[in-house]
């Protein structure tokens, strides 16, 4: 059972997935997000990679049915918002099509706020700055026309709010140049065209885990930044050169759950997986044992932190909805299916199932992809069974001679389907 003082579950959502002129030129005619996640490749023995969608498919974002299904099912498994990654580079858009199609669709009935991608743009997909793509400039004018460009959303009877103000996300606060006199220009103007106060959040990114300092009314974690720990890479035989960095899950997770800040209001935050082997291949970090059960311990415990809390309205976040190419979203896909987004429910409704992380093991070929593999190879052999054997049959009849050298094939395969059925 739910309460009215249970946290909100809030899933970050990324709109990468629709072609855009600024990718056409950087990646390739036609690239989304889903050509990088097709690509990924497994980097050692039982390395779940790719990570494919299954009910909603390889979508397109522009596409309005696609969003209404999703808010359909995120608000089925007690997702409560979406928290949409917003792109703005000193008045360039980019990937807000989506975004605003969403503001302007009143059946996309789900709540939503906007965090801030206040980075730079750069051809490795880390922030790192190799080759900039597209900057942010920080130029004098822009602190007021970043925040005229989101009070339309401001404004919109869906938007999230947090103590009865409009909530704000920042990803990378200590880039901001003057983070104070840029908070205060937004709440200058804020109130001046009548919206009211607004909540501003600092994402604790990139090593950062003070929101106070520069200004922010709270902050945010953001895993798996600022991950604590040491990895695995000792007890994985890798397939080629690998080297990135391998974690448990039970690891990671609990140093989060156990995490303190210095200031009192920090929203906590959580992933179902983790595993960017599609953006940085051979330099990917791979949280090892990312499933639904061990999700659902981390979300539950999270919960039942948020609810002891006494500041304000509770917030906990969900790293992600749908950030494929990082092996990071509840959405269905064909490893787990529902798994992630059931454990969601379980977690939302207080079942607590689990009282610690059930999956610490090595990689290993679990049962499940033995099904998956054995589901594969008896629907081939079905198949192409069905294609052979049906022109054998007439040859028989007519050389009976054929029979006896067939006949041993004929066998084994008998045998082998037999044995895959069970």
């Amino acid at each position: 059972m739910t309460s009215s003082n249970d946290p909100k579950l809030i899933a970050f959502y990324l709109t990468q997935f629709h072609p855009t002129q600024e990718n056409d030129i950087w990646w390739g005619k036609g690239f989304t997000e889903w050509t990088n996640v097709t690509k990924a490749k497994p980097q050692f023995e039982g390395h779940w990679q790719p990570h494919l969608p299954s009910d909603f498919g390889f979508y397109d974002l522009r596409v309005r049915e696609t969003r209404r299904d999703q808010i359909k099912t995120a608000k089925q498994y007690g997702i409560d918002g979406f928290c949409y990654h917003y792109y703005w580079f000193s008045g360039q858009r980019i990937l807000n099509l989506p975004l605003d199609d969403m503001l302007s669709d009143p059946e996309s009935d789900m709540p939503f706020c906007l965090s801030w991608a206040n980075e730079n743009w750069t051809r490795r997909w880390d922030a790192a700055e190799h080759e900039v793509l597209i900057a942010q400039k920080y130029l004098p004018d822009d602190d007021v026309n970043f925040i005229k460009s989101v009070i339309p959303f401001f404004q919109d009877k869906r938007y999230i709010l947090v103590d009865g103000k409009p909530y704000l996300n920042v990803y990378r606060p200590q880039h901001l140049p003057d983070a104070k006199k840029t908070l205060n220009v937004w709440r200058e103007y804020c109130r001046s065209i009548g919206v009211g106060e607004i909540h501003i959040c600092a994402a604790l990114t990139h090593g950062n885990e003070d929101y106070e300092s520069y200004g922010f009314d709270s902050g945010v974690e953001f895993p798996p930044h600022n991950l604590k720990g040491s990895n695995i890479n000792d007890k994985i035989a890798f397939n080629g050169d690998f080297v990135g960095n391998v974690f448990q899950y039970a690891c990671v997770a609990g140093s989060y759950i156990e995490r303190s800040y210095k200031g009192s209001r920090v929203f906590k935050t959580v992933f179902p997986s983790w595993d960017n082997t599609a953006r940085t291949k051979e330099r990917a970090l791979v949280v090892l044992n990312g499933m639904p059960d061990n999700y659902e311990f981390w979300l539950s415990s999270t919960i039942d932190l948020a609810k002891k809390s006494t500041n304000g309205e509770q917030l906990v976040f969900i790293n992600a909805w749908n950030e494929w190419a990082e092996g990071c979203h509840l959405e269905p896909d064909r490893w787990f299916g529902h798994g992630f987004l059931e454990a969601t429910l379980n977690a939302k409704k207080g079942l607590r199932r689990f009282t610690t992380f059930s999956e610490v093991g090595l990689p290993h070929v679990s049962e499940g992809n033995h099904r998956t593999f054995f589901k594969d190879l008896r629907e081939m052999l079905s198949y192409h069974g069905y294609l052979v054997f049906s022109d054998l049959k007439r040859s028989v009849r007519k050389y009976p001679w054929l029979y006896d050298v067939l006949y041993p094939f004929v066998r084994g395969v008998r045998f082998l389907r037999r044995f895959i059925q069970r």
